[in-house]
């Protein structure tokens, strides 16, 4: 990671948990009256091919020994009502500023995969991992509401996990290997504020097409046009 980079990480997240603590203890004591222990879900995912972390997230399920891989209709019944408002704000991901903090997640980069995604996928994940795991990024910018929409059509996990291997994994791969080849400060900065404003509106806005200059949006542009074929 470029220490441009981190250093902007650091200042962000410190800045941001200023005010942003009052709203964590307050949504800490809200799950702690309505659904008990533990507030924290945590789990375990890789920072690089060969190195995990636990990542943390406010709690958002009905919690199940055996849970696994992606998130289909099969486990809609085990998201809460406080969960549920607590996904559509992406507030359970607050906690991931700790992890920040720490240094094993930035804000931009590819979404942190589960160690089996990268056993199955080691070339192409050695790729992608040369970018620090991000909260948010390229492929969650463009795809996530995409990867929603298909997951809920899956009725049973094993229906979830064909359907997140055939046709989400290979897409969001595509998008964060395009992100290597073109990350740098002006496009981080702009998925950052291209997700603010998605997640303040709750649309997924989709950037327009206005011309063929350089620029980030235009660069997102290519990626949706490359996804088509």
């Amino acid at each position: 990671m470029p220490l441009s980079k981190r250093a902007f990480d650091i200042g962000l997240a410190l800045i941001l948990l200023v005010p942003l603590s009052v709203v964590m203890a307050t949504v800490a004591l809200i799950l702690l009256v309505v659904q008990g222990r533990p507030i924290l879900y945590s789990a375990q995912r890789m920072r690089s091919p060969g190195r995990a972390f636990t990542q943390w997230k406010f709690r958002t399920m009905l919690r199940q020994e055996d849970d696994f891989g992606a998130t289909g209709a099969h486990k809609h019944w085990r998201i809460t009502p406080v969960g549920h408002f607590l996904r559509r704000s992406r507030i359970d991901e607050l906690p991931q500023l700790f992890n920040i903090l720490i240094g094993d997640m930035s804000f931009v980069g590819p979404r942190p995969p589960l160690r089996e995604y990268v056993e199955r996928f080691p070339a192409v994940y050695a790729q992608v991992l040369r970018s620090r795991p991000g909260v948010t990024g390229l492929a969650t910018l463009i795809y996530h509401r995409h990867e929603d929409r298909i997951l809920a059509r899956c009725k049973s996990a094993e229906a979830t996990e064909m359907a997140y291997y055939r046709r989400c994994l290979p897409a969001k791969l595509k998008i964060d290997l395009i992100y290597q080849r073109h990350r740098d400060m002006r496009l981080d900065l702009w998925i950052l504020w291209s997700t603010l404003k998605i997640v303040v509106s709750r649309r997924d806005e989709r950037p327009r097409r206005r011309g063929r200059k350089p620029s980030p949006t235009g660069r997102v542009q290519d990626v949706q046009e490359s996804l088509r074929h």
